[in-house]
């Protein structure tokens, strides 16, 4: 399918600057232009980029003003990202999308399938789960009993939902996710080993979130781990039981919240960072890239390194951390002086 120049300006509120009727039939980053692609470029380190690409159009934004001659039709818009980033999606849209049951899908009969699904090869649907209208359930992926799937969601090949869990609508699942494995739960004993606490609690995945490949969500011991609503978690995170994460709340890859944690709405932490259990992180916090947060912290919180600090007064120790050596000598120094002076007296 193609579109015109002057069809993508159309949607996206743009001005075109150059042929309106040239047309485009995919997408290509502007290093890697060809005829026929389209870019854009919303970073000025790429701008030398708009005047070499091989790319049909470039969408840019408004107040840009190029230096030199482009070949390209350029689109302006008031924000080239984002308006990139719906033609994408409007071209995801467009696809073709997989309906019906695979022969060799095992699909239990007091199991629930709506109209318009997708049940891929060697899924097992088990008993009593239910799987919403519309909704993909691609090869080798296992829905336990009594769980559920929204309608539009996604889930791709080997994500495991175990029983009981709650999958929202239109969420997306990829690749090696589990949903609803052990909470981490276990008591000493006099033996001097630990009895396994058995966890019989559920996880509930709310509406248009979604969940990075590998990831993993325990259930909760009793009641539900709960991700909110529009959540998006990105691959390799680890959520433990009982944890609770936030309403459009964004996590990084290889960040870990503990048990019984709370992580408040529109927060974002970095990768590889880890909050320990049963403490609560406020609303819109920003947690740095290999933080540690030991402790609760209010809304709007900013920290960064091991401690989770707060991040002006993180910068302020790093500074003098670099300058150890020198104040080792100072020191030093000044500890002679003093001891020299105390000998005359």
């Amino acid at each position: 399918m193609q579109f015109s120049a002057e069809m993508i300006a159309a949607g996206l509120g743009g001005d075109i600057v150059g042929n309106k009727d040239v047309a485009v039939s995919t997408f290509a980053k502007i290093e890697e232009g060809h005829p026929g692609a389209i870019s854009f470029m919303a970073n000025p380190k790429y701008e030398h980029y708009v005047y070499t690409t091989e790319s049909t159009i470039v969408i840019v934004n408004r107040s840009w003003e190029p230096k030199e001659p482009v070949k390209a039709t350029l689109i302006k818009v008031d924000d080239a990202y984002s308006c990139f980033a719906k033609l994408l999606e409007l071209y995801a849209a467009y696809k073709p999308k997989k309906q019906g049951v695979h022969p060799t899908a095992v699909v239990a009969e007091s199991a629930k399938v709506g109209e318009g699904c997708y049940i891929g090869a060697y899924a097992v649907i088990d008993e009593g789960a239910t799987i919403g209208d519309g909704a993909s359930i691609y090869p080798h992926v296992y829905v336990g009993d009594g769980a559920s799937v929204g309608a539009g969601s996604t889930l791709y090949s080997g994500v495991k939902v175990y029983e009981g869990c709650k999958i929202g609508q239109r969420c997306i699942i990829h690749s090696g996710a589990v949903i609803g494995s052990d909470g981490f739960g276990f008591a000493p004993n006099a033996e001097g080993s630990y009895d396994k606490i058995p966890q019989i609690g559920i996880v509930t995945i709310e509406d248009d979130v979604e969940i990075g490949a590998n990831t993993t969500i325990d259930r909760a011991t009793m009641g539900s781990t709960v991700i909110e609503k529009g959540a998006k978690l990105d691959n390799l995170v680890q959520i433990g039981h009982n944890v609770v994460v936030g309403e459009s709340t964004v996590m990084a890859g290889q960040s870990a919240i503990a048990g019984s944690a709370k992580v408040g709405k529109h927060c974002m932490i970095g990768g590889q960072a880890g909050v320990v259990g049963h403490i609560t992180v406020g609303d819109g916090s920003v947690v740095a890239s290999v933080t540690g947060v030991s402790n609760s912290l209010p809304a709007g919180s900013q920290v960064m390194g091991n401690h989770g600090i707060d991040v002006r007064r993180f910068r302020r120790v790093n500074a003098v951390y670099r300058n150890l050596p020198e104040l080792q000598r100072t020191v030093n120094q000044l500890e002679k002086e003093v001891k020299a002076l105390k000998n005359k007296e």
